[in-house]
């Protein structure tokens, strides 16, 4: 007797230690979901902290929701005051979302009250505004607590129809997580009825697609319901396996609701044993977890009634008349009349024991009534579950087969058009053949006829060009050849004599080199126009073009008496053609001692800029006005004016120092003001660049 006293002290010692430790796990287990709570929060208050921060705000009123649900089993009263905030922003602004949310969280929370007819209101409203919305995951939620709500109050049936309709939308977006909450909630019926066949056949289901899931939390919640159908099924050994792997998964994820049912579950599996001293310790664990930071009524009346029927087989009757008296006036308060039936069993017993034969009676008459009525219910219900299944099942089959008549017409409609189809593509082939075939023939035809108008846009320019040089070569070299032809016809004729001739030999040379220079033009024109000329860059010094061109064209500045000026730096070094950019100078200084009056200046500079030499040519002479600054570059015109002296030109020097700078990849331009001079400016690539690109 000593020895078993001993042992009993040893494991109330045991336990007391092992109550420590659970109390400081529940304090971290409550401490990280008060973290999640207070991740929101902050959230929150950041959020309205902002200087654009407005109530009604979607992303306020959606972190207001999912603070809200937090509460759950928790604090019932935030989640009722955050809830109808949230109900209130969102129709606010119409906000659908939200409105769904908040009728769905007031839902539960009349649910968990007892309220089971509000909670279905508004949990139905949740549904048709998700339905509306097509919002599938609020619609799947929102079925689950309408299933569970039937199923507390008693209607089996129902529930079975919402959790088969569940699991067809959850079918529909694949939503595994859902597929294994309706699944788990048929077998929980079937188990309620004590038809446990029919429940461990969905419970294969719903782990088939948790080990799909992979999901640690999700598979402990559906260990710990197999766990209590094995006990009452009276299987300890598998029940105790399942329920000790579910409580190692909510103790490492730390998810203290689950683990507080856990607790329980366990502490029931010792209770059907008679091991009561074991059945007390699980139960302490469970309503430790209640008494710290649970709201979960339905679950403190499971808890309560068994703790109360543990202290009974314990003797310990002051305790077991506490525990069931609170379980049954929790039962009546949220109307769950199988918590009064189970804690007016217990009372009965109690006062049985006690030999308080008025008041066991009483209890028995409570417990008999209810029981008779359940008992009348369950088997209407089993019924009702077993119809309500065959009747799902005869409408599939219905629908199974009006979709198979459906199809069968279908595919007939599709046999048909497949064949009009065909005869459509045969045909269709053919006309596209034959658009092919004239595409084809249409296209050498273009071609031909594009290479005939691009001959005879080439005849024409050669036309133009040919026109162009015959023009130049009447009007413009044929006077002064003429006007040679007659001073030595009137010299070799006797006419004028040998002095009178020599005093026109200057004005015969000034015509020559005008004709020379005239010529030099007109032949290089000629070959750019017939794509004669290659341009062959190569390191030249600028200041040697100039120079050379200032010599040869001294001689007609001095005769105006003009003045030359090299302003060019030390050896600026071009990449270039050399022939065509010493064509450029010599008509740009040409021209600037053909339009400059006597006694004039003209400036050559040269300015080095990124990849370029910008050279300018500036002159004190007559200048143009803009029209004439516009149209002297032009390929179509061909301006021929007199210079200061009438000294007459082809009109072909400018538009040829466009074609010559443009084949060096350089550009050319003029700035100019009337009676005031021009000047003319062109740039040309530097010399450090060796290879550059050349015009094509």
């Amino acid at each position: 007797m000593s020895q078993i006293n001993h042992s009993f002290s040893l494991q109330n010692l045991l336990g007391t230690v092992v109550l420590i430790f659970c109390a400081m796990f529940f304090t971290s287990s409550v401490e990280a979901q008060k973290n999640k709570r207070d991740s929101i929060a902050y959230r929150l208050k950041r959020l309205e902290s902002t200087n654009r921060f407005n109530s009604k705000d979607t992303t306020h009123i959606k972190l207001l929701s999912n603070l809200a649900s937090t509460y759950r089993y928790i604090n019932n009263d935030s989640l009722y005051s955050i809830s109808n905030r949230v109900l209130k922003l969102s129709e606010a602004v119409n906000f659908t979302y939200g409105k769904i949310r908040a009728n769905e969280a007031l839902g539960y929370y009349y649910s968990d009250k007892g309220d089971r007819q509000k909670s279905t209101i508004l949990l139905k409203k949740a549904l048709k505004l998700a339905v509306n919305e097509e919002d599938k995951r609020s619609e799947l939620n929102i079925i689950n607590g309408l299933a569970n709500d039937y199923r507390d109050d008693g209607n089996f049936a129902e529930a079975l129809n919402l959790n088969l309709k569940g699991i067809d939308v959850a079918k529909q977006i694949d939503s595994k997580p859902m597929l294994s909450i309706f699944n788990e909630n048929i077998a929980s019926l079937y188990a309620d009825q004590k038809d446990f066949d029919n429940a461990l056949v969905f419970y294969d289901t719903v782990q088939v697609i948790n080990k799909a899931l992979g999901n640690e939390q999700i598979h402990a919640e559906t260990q710990s319901n197999m766990a209590s159908l094995y006990k009452d099924s009276e299987d300890f050994d598998l029940a105790m396996f399942n329920i000790n792997k579910s409580i190692n998964s909510f103790e490492n994820l730390k998810i203290y609701d689950w683990l507080a049912y856990a607790y329980q579950v366990k502490g029931s599996i010792y209770l059907k044993q008679k091991k009561y001293q074991w059945a007390l310790y699980w139960y302490d664990q469970s309503n430790l977890l209640h008494d710290q930071q649970l709201d979960d009524d339905r679950e403190k009346i499971q808890l309560l009634n068994g703790m109360a029927k543990v202290y009974l087989g314990l003797g310990r009757d002051s305790l077991s008349l506490e525990h069931a008296s609170l379980g049954l006036q929790l039962s009546e308060k949220i109307k769950s009349l199988q918590g009064q039936i189970d804690c007016s069993e217990t009372l009965y017993e109690l006062y049985k024991n006690k030999e308080d034969h008025t008041k066991a009676l009483a209890y028995l008459e409570t417990f008999t009534k209810l029981s008779d009525s359940l008992s009348k219910d369950k088997n209407k219900q089993s019924l009702s579950l077993l119809r309500a299944k065959m009747q799902y099942e005869q409408e599939k089959q219905d629908l199974i087969a009006t979709n198979e008549v459906a199809l069968a017409k279908q595919r007939n409609y599709i046999y048909f058009s497949i064949t009009i189809l065909i005869i459509l593509a045969v045909i269709t082939f053919i006309v596209r053949r034959s658009e092919h075939i004239q595409k084809k023939l249409n296209k050498e035809l273009q071609e031909k006829s594009e290479v005939v108008s691009e001959r005879e846009s080439q005849l024409n320019e050669i036309n133009k060009t040919k026109t162009k040089l015959f023009s130049i070569i009447g009007h413009d070299l044929r006077g002064p050849i003429g006007a040679l032809q007659g001073i030595l016809k009137l010299f070799t004729d006797g006419e004028i004599g040998k002095n009178e001739f020599i005093s026109f030999i200057p004005k015969l040379k000034s015509d020559v080199e005008n004709i020379s220079f005239a010529l030099n033009n007109l032949l290089s024109w000629g070959q750019t126009q017939l794509n004669g000329v290659v341009t062959k860059p190569k390191r030249i010094s600028l200041d040697k073009l100039v120079s050379g061109n200032i010599s040869l064209l001294s001689e007609v500045a001095a005769g105006k008496s003009i003045k030359i000026i090299n302003q060019l730096p030390e050896n600026p070094l071009i990449w270039a053609d050399q022939n065509q950019i010493d064509i450029v100078i010599r008509n740009l200084m040409s021209n600037a001692i053909k339009f400059t009056p006597e006694d004039g200046l003209i400036t050559i500079e040269a300015e080095e800029k990124r990849d370029v030499w910008q050279i300018m040519i500036r002159d004190t002479g007559i200048g143009m006005n803009k029209e004439i600054q516009k149209k002297i570059f032009a390929d179509t015109t061909n301006i021929t004016t007199y210079g200061t002296n009438n000294e007459r030109g082809t009109g072909l020097g400018l538009s040829l120092c466009k074609e010559m700078i443009l084949k060096n990849n350089g550009e050319i331009w003029v700035e100019s003001v009337l009676r005031k001079g021009s000047s003319f400016y062109f740039t040309v690539p530097k010399a450090e660049k060796r290879y550059q690109k050349l015009a094509s």
